[in-house]
């Protein structure tokens, strides 16, 4: 879609120096500031509404991205398809606001996470990375016991609509991070993204978006929830499988477990602190899988060194 760089081998090369960076460290980094960057976004739609943040949101993030990346047009019908289809799935991803009106920030997340562990699940060849998803699930389950309380059924069919578009968006952030490192396919798929929502957000609350303090709290929440986490998930999906990185962000509930804490004094039960356990270790054992099968490939007996794939232009 756009020319790549290349570093002293030919492959292609993520700006800043995120190749210096582990990509478990990247998806870290992106599961922390997505979840810390939904809670504020949640106050926030308390002012604004759910509709009113998501414009900001993809609006606010569609201009620092085209602003930092300058992408160019697509060449091609499948760029335009990975454009569009990226951005479409990042749009649905916003249904977790307004499911954040209806659910507490840990249970709308691991909702949404079923669809990752959902794609983990049916992208896995071992038993091993079944196991780490199934014990993902089980965090999952434990995060939310009943409690004795009943949720609207309508944010948890929100929260499952925006896991559907979460398990899209890993797939098709592979398609896109393959075509260039530069973050020009991301910037173009968020303002596809930020055409389909921003309207909707405008209609219902028109110059009130227009607010000093409003767009600054939006401006926080598009770049912790979105331009940041976007771009390190897009760097980290360059060179980790689409199953693992559907492992990894397990992590989700218990940053925004924390982040309710935090931010939304929403406090949680020993059962849930366990649930956390169990997401922790199904993340750690992905990424320890990941680097052991690495290391292996990389020594074993009589193998010839490993030729880097050319990359589509």
């Amino acid at each position: 879609m756009q020319e790549h760089l290349l570093d002293a081998n030919g492959q292609g090369a993520e700006p800043g120096g995120m190749t210096k960076v582990p990509a478990p460290t990247l998806m870290l980094g992106s599961v922390l500031s997505i979840q810390f960057g939904q809670a504020l976004g949640k106050e926030l739609s308390g002012t604004v509404g759910a509709a009113g943040t998501v414009a900001l949101r993809l609006g606010l993030a569609a201009v620092l991205l085209l602003l930092v990346h300058r992408p160019s047009l697509p060449r091609g019908r499948a760029d335009v398809a990975v454009v569009l289809g990226f951005g479409t799935a990042i749009a649905g991803m916003n249904l977790i606001y307004p499911a954040l009106l209806l659910l507490p920030l840990g249970l709308a997340s691991a909702l949404q996470l079923l669809g990752p562990i959902t794609l983990a699940l049916l992208a896995s060849r071992r038993l091993r990375d079944a196991g780490f998803a199934v014990l993902a699930a089980c965090g999952v389950w434990l995060f939310h016991i009943p409690q004795g309380t009943r949720f609207p059924l309508t944010g948890v069919l929100l929260a499952l609509a925006a896991g559907a578009c979460m398990a899209a968006y890993l797939l098709l952030s592979k398609k896109a991070g393959a075509g260039g490192p530069g973050g020009g396919t991301l910037a173009l798929a968020v303002t596809w993204a930020a055409v389909l929502t921003v309207p909707l957000g405008v209609a219902r609350e028109g110059t009130h978006l227009l607010d000093a303090r409003v767009l600054l709290t939006g401006a926080v929440v598009a770049v912790l929830s979105a331009v940041l986490p976007y771009s390190l998930e897009l760097a980290a999906l360059r060179r980790l499988p689409t199953r693992t990185v559907g492992v990894l962000t397990s992590l989700e509930p218990a940053s925004a477990g924390l982040a309710g804490v935090l931010v939304l004094d929403e406090h949680l039960v020993a059962v849930q602190w366990a649930a956390l356990a169990c997401v922790g270790a199904a993340s750690a054992g992905a990424v320890a899988g990941s680097a052991r099968s690495k290391a292996e490939e990389s020594v074993a007996p009589g193998a010839s060194p490993p030729r880097p794939a050319p990359r589509p232009t």
